[in-house]
């Protein structure tokens, strides 16, 4: 029996466990929200495209699943643009769908057209134009194989009208045939020996882990070599709770806004072993003084990442989880030395600080009471800003895979759409979205999705009247010349929050912090927590620009 291609690309999704589509529907997707009706997919709508890819990109993270979104041609297609690049810098695995005009009309400006998989090219693992409707079942086979493996990310499938409407025999294939694509897994076994020998002759190595050990699925090899060899380990950003928080190895993020005492150690060390990070410019800071005595070991399962910015001694390439397990059985167990005593003295001298005793709320107190009340169990979702640095200086994460935020982007607006997504995909989870009133306001249109799948989601606003990151680069680097960062008008968010029949609060002070943020994140059902802090406060230490992570100042 014959089926519309649109019926087909639903039971291949089906065949792929595919539980949720995030969504908005438009005049090219007609035949696919027709086969969705029919379907046993579940459906979530929500208020702009961009939501869609966000929420799809925040349930793939919680979940470890390939998240999957659809849009309608033209501007649906364009409105995914920024999340589908997102998703592409943070390595996460999406599958988008769009519609797109039919075949007779592409290339002809007809409405609603625009050429996506050109504009996604460089910011897709691969993607496809579905010109013939028999090759369907192949195609989305493939995207999501291409999608999940070897270092993840999105893939996009442009499916014109006609056809999805045209009748297909569905046979789904049973394995991947894809000639190229070829991702190594395995470390080579020399290389996994030479880092054994690297690692036995160190004395002062450190561990630099980035967000391949959550995409690997590596947190407890990573434990446990920290542990066998008695080396600190500093997170990337993207690699923040891919290693307990609380741990006494543990030294904080490093890098641009990092702790000094982790920028100190990569400074000092004479062994770094990087393990699923690319060594970014926010984590370099001056790349010829980034840690200038060291000996590195950098395993990656992308091979474009080893060597691109930082010279390496023992390059490995692959699966971070695979080549730790191999690497454990070479290496001895360490006694502590001298170098964990001088990782203590910086991490006691060079705490984090932050003015206390003005009586006015700050946002580092609004976080560390939030991380108090869950004991660093929740999921955090945060957007892009000030905010987000605090709570990766502040929040101690315990369990991997519990901060949703963007990195490589820095996409303002990700937040509230990711937390939603983040939430359905860890139904029985606390999720909590910490979020500036600046990002807040790009997409407070899905706090309609939020009550109309009934999700108990937690949104905290660090609410500073003030695009708070660039109005602090300005104070920095354009000597206090504010421009354009004030916000004059911020929207009364407990108000709003009752707009949409969601509890709201108002918080202005630590008393009030205390005694009704707890109430808040106790409370069945979603609430919003606006949270009135400072417009002056910064973000302490920083790196400035063209210095080494070693000189991080206060400003």
């Amino acid at each position: 029996m014959e089926i519309a291609a649109a019926e087909a690309l639903m039971k291949c999704l089906e065949k792929e466990r595919v539980d949720v589509i995030f969504g908005y529907p438009g005049g090219a997707t007609l035949p696919l929200y027709d086969a969705l009706y029919h379907s046993s997919l579940k459906h979530v709508l929500v208020r702009h495209e961009q939501g869609a890819v966000h929420a799809a990109d925040g349930y793939a993270r919680t979940t470890g699943r390939v998240g999957v979104c659809i849009a309608t041609s033209g501007p649906g297609a364009t409105n995914l643009v920024t999340g589908i690049a997102n998703a592409y810098m943070d390595s996460v695995p999406l599958v988008i769908i769009t519609g797109q005009v039919p075949t007779s009309q592409v290339g002809t400006d007809s409405f609603q057209e625009v050429d996506i998989t050109g504009i996604t090219m460089p910011v897709t693992k691969h993607n496809y134009l579905v010109k013939d409707p028999g090759q369907l079942p192949r195609i989305v086979k493939n995207a999501f194989h291409i999608a999940a493996s070897g270092r993840p990310g999105p893939v996009l499938i442009d499916l014109p009208k006609d056809v999805a409407s045209t009748k297909i025999k569905f046979q789904y294939p049973r394995a991947v045939q894809l000639r190229g694509y070829k991702p190594n897994y395995k470390g080579h076994p020399n290389k996994i020996v030479e880092a054994a020998r690297f690692i036995a002759r160190s004395r002062r190595p450190v561990i630099y882990a980035g967000g391949g050990i959550l995409n690997g699925n590596a947190s407890e090899e990573l434990l446990a070599l920290a542990e066998s060899i008695n080396a600190p380990v500093t997170n990337t950003f993207m690699g923040l709770s891919g290693f307990p928080g609380d741990h006494p190895l543990f030294l904080g993020m490093l890098g641009l806004h990092g702790t000094r005492a982790a920028n100190l150690a990569v400074t000092n060390c004479d062994l770094l072993i990087a393990l699923g990070a690319r060594f970014d410019d926010r984590v370099t800071g001056k790349i010829a003084e980034f840690a200038p005595q060291a000996g590195v070991i950098h395993v990656d399962i992308d091979p474009a990442e080893i060597g691109k910015n930082i010279q390496v001694h023992v390059p490995i390439v692959g699966d971070v989880k695979q080549v730790l397990q191999e690497l454990l059985a070479k290496v001895e167990k360490r006694a502590d030395t001298n170098w964990l005593e001088q990782i203590k003295t910086w991490k006691e001298q060079y705490r984090l600080l932050y003015c206390r005793d003005d009586g006015e709320l700050k946002p580092q107190y609004v976080i560390e009471k939030l991380n108090d009340i869950t004991r660093g169990e929740a999921v955090v979702a945060t957007d892009v800003g000030q905010h987000q640095m605090w709570v990766a200086q502040y929040y101690r994460f315990k369990r991997p895979g519990s901060l949703i935020s963007s990195g490589g982007l820095g996409a303002m607006g990700f937040g509230l759409p990711a937390a939603l997504g983040a939430q359905i995909g860890a139904p029985e989870r606390m999720v909590v979205l910490v979020v500036g009133d600046g990002g807040f306001q790009m997409t407070m249109q899905e706090l309609a999705t939020v009550v109309e799948q009934e999700l108990p989601l937690k949104m905290i606003i660090i609410n500073n009247h003030t695009l708070g990151m660039v109005r602090q680069l300005q104070q920095v680097y354009c000597e206090g010349r504010y421009m354009a960062v004030h916000l004059k008008f911020v929207p009364d968010f407990e108000a709003l929050a009752r707009a949409y029949g969601i509890k709201g609060y108002t918080l202005r002070t630590p008393e009030e912090v205390d005694r009704l943020l707890p109430e808040a994140l106790a409370r069945p059902g979603a609430a919003l927590i606006n949270c009135v802090v400072s417009s002056a406060e910064n973000v302490n230490p920083i790196v400035l620009a063209g210095k080494s992570i070693s000189e991080a100042v206060d400003c």
